[in-house]
């Protein structure tokens, strides 16, 4: 990853301070393979167990299917705004080739659509439900609070498994928690619940027909526009409408 592209994560609330400044000091260890946890073994969410929306925009039709199941009140949330049609006439306002496509947040002038209050974040329980950050699936954007969710999306094009949340281990205090190559040890968990660093972001659908659409949009030339200074396709990629699918 270059560090252009790492600073325009940081823009969006990816990356945070690396250590965690408010537990003990760390002691820094080598790189280890991590031991499978109930995350990383949990199964995958079949094809056709959720809910359908159908996104048809300037460069083409893709269709959603969002999981209520595994992430509910994200779930209503989304849908909640699809039902009012918040999404129609908005854009695709960030395109990073090798990250993810982000919209659903400004109209074709950027004038930010008014939202309703932030949805509970989710990302752990989806997580523990089998939605990673994995090419495809569909996301909540928010600013670098994890509780501030509202309406903006993004659909990953690659592999982000550095946004899936960080599972916390059980007990309290947690003996031994390894994070970015440092280890803390006796850390209360409340502490590691609550720490920004942690949260992720929250997987509630994926992409099930049109990911040439997706690709494409994905592909765009960027550069400024609004009150952005980078990654904004030069031709707009405006979401016509955003339909439920009977």
């Amino acid at each position: 990853m270059t560090f252009s592209t790492a600073r325009r994560l940081l823009a969006m609330g990816v990356f945070a301070a690396c250590a965690l400044p408010w537990l003990a000091a760390p002691r820094t260890v080598a790189a280890q393979t991590p031991a499978p946890s109930a995350e990383a073994t949990a199964p995958s969410v079949p094809v056709g167990s959720g809910i359908r929306v159908k996104f048809t925009t300037t460069q083409g039709e893709f269709v959603v299917e969002v999981y209520p199941d595994r992430a509910p009140q994200t779930v209503t949330n989304f849908l909640q705004y699809v039902r009012d049609k918040h999404y129609d006439g908005t854009i695709f306002h960030r395109v990073i080739e090798n990250f993810m496509i982000q919209g659903g947040g400004f109209d074709r002038k950027y004038a930010e659509k008014t939202t309703r209050p932030p949805v509970p974040h989710e990302g752990r329980e989806a997580l523990s439900r089998g939605l990673r950050n994995t090419v495809g699936t569909l996301a909540m954007a928010r600013t670098n609070d994890p509780q501030s969710a509202t309406a903006q999306f993004f659909i990953n094009v690659k592999d982000n498994a550095f946004l899936d949340p960080t599972p916390i281990p059980e007990g309290d205090p947690i003996k031994r928690f390894e994070y970015q190559g440092r280890v803390y040890e006796n850390v209360s968990r409340a502490a590691l619940l609550s720490a920004p660093q942690l949260y992720g972001y929250t997987v509630f659908g994926r992409v099930v027909s049109g990911m040439e659409v997706v690709n494409r949009i994905k592909g765009l030339p960027t550069g400024a526009g609004g009150p952005f200074q980078s990654d904004v396709p030069r031709t707009p990629v405006v979401i016509q409408s955003a339909t439920l699918v009977k």
